[in-house]
């Protein structure tokens, strides 16, 4: 019974959510939208990110990952939403090569992600965690923001205005003395996205960028994201989130992607939605 709404879940959006014919060759997993995967349809702008047949088993056999074919275009922010163990944050950890492809090729711009590549990929990729004190370990918010610069090789000359540029684009210009630890969560969460933009990335990329906040700092993270001129992808369960601030979705489940489209399509779904443990914002 559950295989059955799955299924017509599927075949209902797949009525209403911009789609492509299959690339050649291209298997077609039961259930999928078809998809061209090299298009950059949604901003029709050249791919920042190309993901081509993406499989990846963790060490336990466990199959995160089971044939991910996806193209973000450059300038796109796109959410990427699914339950809780579908694949969302695996994904996201090819990106900067902390995963490696069991089997398949992530390509950022014109590099693809390996270890020959790690060092370009990690200076064009962002990613910023959840919880921002794995990402803040400084006695101050200075040392914070310029630690990566610094480590990239950054001249030493150029790096208070890196970090002068970042701390203003999070709105924590003047913070540079202050001790992270006894800031706001709100506050540490903006401290550590310039500790990523002071490395000017071109893709960011969010893992709960709203999670622990109050109304007054999720208001704050929300115009932030919407400034951004970088592509980003954000991890979520925040579906007013996705609504306030990202034109595309993702849904994942069980290591595939399920739907793919604009955001107002794919959130007035309801039968999609419940069929993969999402609801309506």
């Amino acid at each position: 019974m559950a295989e059955r709404v799955v299924t017509e879940a599927h075949s209902h959006v797949h009525q209403h959510v911009h789609a492509h014919p299959h690339e050649a060759g291209h298997e077609h997993h039961p259930g999928e939208l078809p998809r061209h995967p090299g298009d950059g349809h949604f901003a029709g702008g050249a791919a920042a990110i190309e993901i081509r047949h993406l499989h990846f088993r963790y060490p336990d056999g466990l199959e995160a990952l089971k044939g991910i074919d996806l193209s973000i275009a450059a300038g796109e922010k796109v959410a990427v939403v699914g339950p809780n163990g579908a694949g969302k944050s695996t994904l996201l950890l090819h990106l900067n090569g902390i995963h490696e492809p069991t089997h398949g090729t992530v390509q950022v711009g014109d590099a693809v992600v390996d270890r020959s590549t790690i060092r370009e990929v990690r200076a064009r990729v962002g990613l910023v965690f959840q919880d921002p004190d794995d990402q803040l370990f400084s006695p101050t918010v200075f040392e914070d923001v310029a630690f990566g610069p610094l480590h990239m090789g950054v001249a030493e000359s150029e790096i208070h205005d890196r970090v002068e540029r970042a701390l203003a684009a999070v709105g924590m210009a003047g913070f540079e003395r202050r001790t992270p630890h006894r800031m706001s969560l709100g506050q540490r969460k903006r401290v550590a996205l310039a500790t990523v933009l002071s490395m000017d990335p071109e893709v960011l990329v969010f893992d709960e960028p709203s999670a622990g906040l109050d109304p007054r700092g999720r208001r704050e993270v929300i115009a932030i994201l919407r400034a951004l001129p970088q592509t980003v992808l954000a991890s979520t369960h925040d579906m007013r989130l996705v609504a306030d601030v990202f034109p595309r979705t993702i849904v994942i489940d069980g290591g595939l992607i399920v739907a793919d489209g604009p955001s107002e399509v794919i959130l007035a779904d309801d039968e999609l939605l419940e069929a993969h443990g999402l609801e309506r914002p």
